[in-house]
């Protein structure tokens, strides 16, 4: 039975695996409605969107098709990066965008509210006082129940939560056993070694002083450029660890991957970004394991520096 947790300062007990609705625009409408019926069958109630991914008027056709779906679901998106035809993107956290988006994405998938919205990236011209606004009229509409932040270092959280009413319950942080610099900036303090160098601010320490969820996104990359460390020739140490793992609790490698995450002393859910429901129900096994403490670390340092 799928593990499940509730977010702070809400009414949401939230799946401990949730799917991530990035890629969905592979799929056809039939394929797309196997993947989510798989995802509920298998209870996760967490489906992850963006308004940049592009594919929330997809999921909202199946929705629409068969609407006592989202009586099961928890719906969040995400919104602020604006996609530009010439040149790479840009943010925009003010006021009338925010408000817009949330409404877009609303209509989008035909889901009549959305459970939470994030602000997807920092912007470094970002008003606070305008970002309440919009959250609060949001929140007033009843179009937006709850509010968080996706790739938020803590000072920032810190700052936005002095202004706005709303509790912030979440923040989405890439994660995984590879990319592992929330724990590594810890793990190597006051070192002089790269891993000591702190890149999410602290970031774990925050989520347990604040009873703050995270959310892993790209729990099995290793980066853009290697793709997936699974079955990586770049990462045979790690594969191999995995591969002990994976025979010991009868699962597959990915599933022993996402209960290394799932492993820590925070709140977290993963986001599982996979379209095939086979992957799926293969990543949901992380919620039969618990690794040992020593098993944790045999995969912590079969990738990362030997521990000080």
């Amino acid at each position: 039975m799928m593990k499940t947790f509730n977010l702070t300062h809400t009414d949401l007990n939230v799946s401990e695996i949730a799917l991530g609705c990035m890629r969905i625009s592979s799929l056809n409408e039939d394929q797309l409605e196997e993947l989510i019926r798989c995802a509920l069958d298998l209870g996760i109630n967490f489906f992850d969107h963006a308004d940049i991914y592009g594919t929330e008027p997809a999921f909202g056709q199946v929705l629409a098709k068969h609407p006592e779906l989202r009586k099961q679901m928890i719906i969040q998106s995400k919104c602020d990066i604006v996609k530009q035809v010439n040149g790479g993107p840009r943010y925009d956290t003010t006021k009338d965008y925010i408000i817009g988006q949330a409404e877009q994405s609303i209509a989008n998938l035909h889901c009549d509210y959305l459970d939470i919205l994030l602000l997807h990236r920092p912007d470094p011209l970002m008003d606070p006082q305008e970002v309440a606004q919009a959250f609060q009229e949001l929140h007033d509409r009843k179009l937006v129940r709850y509010f968080g932040v996706s790739n938020f270092p803590a000072s920032k959280m810190r700052m936005l939560q002095k202004f706005i009413d709303q509790d912030l319950i979440v923040n989405q942080i890439q994660l995984s056993a590879v990319h592992a610099l929330a724990i590594d900036e810890s793990v190597f303090f006051n070192m002089t070694d790269d891993h000591a160098i702190s890149r999410t601010d602290q970031i774990l320490d925050y989520a347990l002083e604040n009873d703050l969820a995270l959310q892993a996104w790209c729990p099995f990359q290793a980066s853009w450029q290697d793709g997936t460390y699974l079955d990586n020739p770049k990462y045979p140490k790690l594969n191999a660890v995995l591969e002990t793992l994976a025979t010991k609790y009868q699962v597959t490698k990915s599933a022993i991957g996402a209960a290394w995450i799932l492993r820590l002393p925070v709140k977290i859910q993963v986001i599982a970004g996979t379209t095939n429901p086979t992957h799926l129900k293969e990543i949901v096994d992380a919620t039969k394991v618990e690794l040992t403490r020593q098993e944790w670390y045999d995969i912590y340092t079969a990738q990362h520096h030997p521990l000080p």
